[in-house]
């Protein structure tokens, strides 16, 4: 017995606890733009889009000329000189010997005064001025520095540069259109997510609309059974009923007291659930405004395919590896090919450099691997494999998509076949419940009947909400797979509620 009443005050304390919770109204769409704007897998989808985007410009820039600036200080083993005294040793003998044995003629008149009488000196006046040039010429031969000092050991420049390429062989073209396939990569990515949280959205937040009705349904079945066992109880006191029907109707009461509680605690879990989608506190208690709906007719399922093919994001980025495969065999080609880069340098600044060296240079280059061992053309031919194996993927792909639309759109016709059985059952339930309660009240029907007529009347309401539910979801997961799951609230607006 302290058992029992341990549990039942655990109930209790629980449902009190539930009570004092916020109740926040909620619609679907309500429920789907808190999500969209809080869930932390979506939100990294749109990072990965936003990187993608980032890396696209800074690939742009690999055609544009690349501006640097350059320092650097050198030291030398030894100072950079030219020997140039086998120079020497050629012309000072030629300079000596005619500084001695030159005869000279025609040397003009150095002196305005007599240069108009005499404008060229005469012979032996020549022949002394040239031989003393010479005798000056050979003395600075001999004094001359001809170790010529070119460049000193230690030296240091400051230099900015430019290089622009002009053809690499396709490399920054791949390199460009792989950057743009990543963003719509990345956008597919960010599509899948949000058609992901979507069918989770719906699978949650009409999970809890379902649990709710079941609760209430439950709740309902209980104060039925409640009711019933008291009829009972003042009809065997009166000694008009049996002791076994006053048995059955207590086994029923507590049947119908677990049921109802366990359906508290599931819609619990559900609403905790919800709330992790929609990534806000699970404290909160949620009460869906949105009904579960279903609609009388879909379109075919031919038009999901179609529409599959160009919308579904998982189809869409395989489509994307396929590009990508593609500019990979690209870039590999490229490395077979030659790269014609244009560059220019200019000293800004030196400590010590060689005057002889030029202040700046500029020019085109070129470099072609002839042979680097066979390396390059085996990347190539890994390329085109990996190009043909996602060309492989993507043809799966198509067809498990193919696969998926039909399943799901076969279950949503089989859905709604059972939601227009489950209008007679009800009709019929409702129906028999009440003659049978009637006939008990009566003394002509047993306590058996009415229990089963009431559960009957409950296992034909919860089937017709789980019926709905399973419709929503099946369409959710429907136009997940045909890459159109934002159209759901279209569908979620003509419906056809079943109350």
């Amino acid at each position: 017995m302290s058992r029992e009443l341990l549990l039942v005050g655990f109930f209790l304390w629980g449902a009190n606890v539930l009570a004092q919770q916020e109740l926040v109204p909620m619609t679907f769409d309500q429920a789907l733009q808190t999500a969209l704007s809080n869930n932390e897998t979506l939100q990294q989808a749109v990072l990965q889009k936003r990187q993608a985007e980032s890396e696209r410009k800074a690939v742009r820039t690999l055609r544009f000329p690349q501006l640097s600036l350059n320092a650097y200080y050198l030291m030398l083993s030894d100072d950079v000189t030219i020997d140039m005294h086998g120079v020497k040793d050629a012309i000072t003998p030629l300079y000596g010997a005619m500084a001695q044995y030159g005869v000279f003629s025609g040397v003009p008149n150095p002196d305005p005064a007599t240069s108009g009488v005499m404008p060229v000196l005469p012979d032996d006046i020549s022949t002394q001025v040239v031989r003393q040039q010479l005798a000056d010429g050979l003395l600075k031969v001999e004094n001359g520095e001809w170790d010529k000092l070119i460049q000193k050991s230690q030296f240091g420049t400051v230099s900015a540069g430019v290089t622009w390429p002009l053809f690499t062989g396709g490399k920054i073209n791949a390199a460009n259109e792989v950057a743009k396939i990543r963003i719509s990569e990345a956008a597919q990515v960010e599509r899948q997510k949000t058609g992901e949280l979507m069918s989770q959205l719906v699978e949650r937040y009409f999970g809890l609309a379902l649990a709710l009705e079941a609760e209430q349904v439950r709740r309902e079945v209980l104060s039925a059974m409640e009711a019933h066992l008291s009829d009972a109880e003042k009809l065997f006191e009166e000694g008009m009923l049996a002791k076994a029907e006053l048995l059955h109707a207590q086994v029923y009461h507590a049947q119908a007291d677990r049921e109802y509680k366990k359906s508290i605690r599931e819609s619990r879990v559900i609403n905790e659930a919800l709330a992790n989608s929609m990534a806000e506190s699970p404290e909160v208690r949620y009460q869906p405004l949105t009904s579960l709906f279903y609609n009388e007719s879909i379109e075919s399922v031919d038009f999901f395919k179609l529409q599959a093919q160009t919308s579904n994001p998982l189809l869409q980025q395989v489509g994307a590896k396929q590009e990508l495969a593609k500019q990979a065999v690209r870039a590999e080609r490229s490395g077979l090919l030659p790269t014609v880069a244009a560059f220019g340098t200019y000293n800004l600044a030196n400590v010590d450099l060689s005057p002889n060296v030029s202040d700046y240079m500029a020019g085109i280059t070129l470099s072609w691997k002839i042979f680097g061992g066979t390396s390059a053309r085996h990347k190539y031919q890994s390329a085109r494999f990996v190009e043909e194996r996602v060309d492989q993927a993507w043809t799966k792909a198509a067809r498990d998509l193919s696969t998926g639309i039909e399943k799901y759109h076969q279950e949503i016709q089989m859905i709604l076949e059972q939601l227009q059985e489950l209008a007679s059952a009800e009709a019929f339930a409702d129906e028999y419940y009440r003659v049978r309660k009637q006939a008990f009240n009566e003394g002509m029907a047993t306590s058996t009947e009415v229990t089963d007529a009431s559960l009957a009347v409950a296992k034909v309401r919860i089937e017709k909400l789980q019926a709905m539910y399973q419709y929503d979801v099946a369409l959710s997961r429907l136009l997940e797979l045909a890459g159109m799951p934002e159209y759901f609230p279209n569908y979620l607006r003509s419906p056809m509620y079943w109350n």
